[in-house]
């Protein structure tokens, strides 16, 4: 990944999105190629790995070993040359797209272990979800939802990661960047861009 100075993320800001984001790109190798899943993960930091499931009949996991890429993503947001004021100074702005990435880098291992993949299940529904339990639901419907899937560990060797949010801005720029997206109700990229001004 290109990460120029500016946009470098801090440990702090990798392990806030690896613990925060929503659900993420597993990607793995394959004798056919390359093979990708979008897959809620959660960050185990104690093991500095990411924790997930795929569906029994996802053939990705079967098909796959050795190392895996793991694409996370924060808020993004597209970002108009209109709010820069430097725009009415010279003109000379173009539109750009404001981020926080990172590519997490690390050993796959497959869990087809029921009571591995349960643990993971009700992780990922007690931070996704206030409203509903597993336990809400009847013992031998979920037994069988838990043989439907199969656990995904990737042990992290490594993480790539970027924090573009207008850093290389003049300070009038960013003041415009973070109105505009106030503006427009992205108060979440508007907050970001706000704490990591230089």
């Amino acid at each position: 990944m290109y990460v120029p100075a500016h946009f470098a993320a801090t440990d702090e800001d990798v392990r806030a999105l690896l613990a925060n984001h929503g659900a993420a790109d597993l990607v793995t190798a394959t004798a056919d190629g390359l093979v990708a899943t979008l897959l809620p993960f959660v960050y185990e930091a104690d093991h500095h790995a990411l924790l997930g499931h795929v569906a029994r009949n996802n053939d990705q996991w079967r098909r796959s070993s050795g190392e895996a890429l793991v694409i996370v993503r924060g808020p993004d947001a597209y970002v108009s040359p209109s709010w820069y004021a430097s725009k009415a100074e010279h003109g000379r702005v173009v539109p750009t797209w404001n981020y926080v990435t990172a590519h997490v880098y690390g050993t796959l291992t497959v869990h087809d272990d029921p009571v591995w993949v349960e643990d993971v299940v009700r992780r990922l529904t007690s931070r996704h979800d206030s409203t509903w339990s597993v336990d809400d639901a009847p013992p031998a419907f979920v037994a069988g939802q838990l043989r439907a899937i199969v656990g995904v560990e990737v042990a992290i060797s490594r993480v790539e990661a970027k924090v573009k949010l207008s850093q290389n801005r003049p300070a009038a720029d960013i003041d415009g960047v973070i109105g505009g997206l106030r503006e427009r109700g992205d108060e979440e990229m508007a907050a970001e861009v706000e704490r990591h001004r230089p």
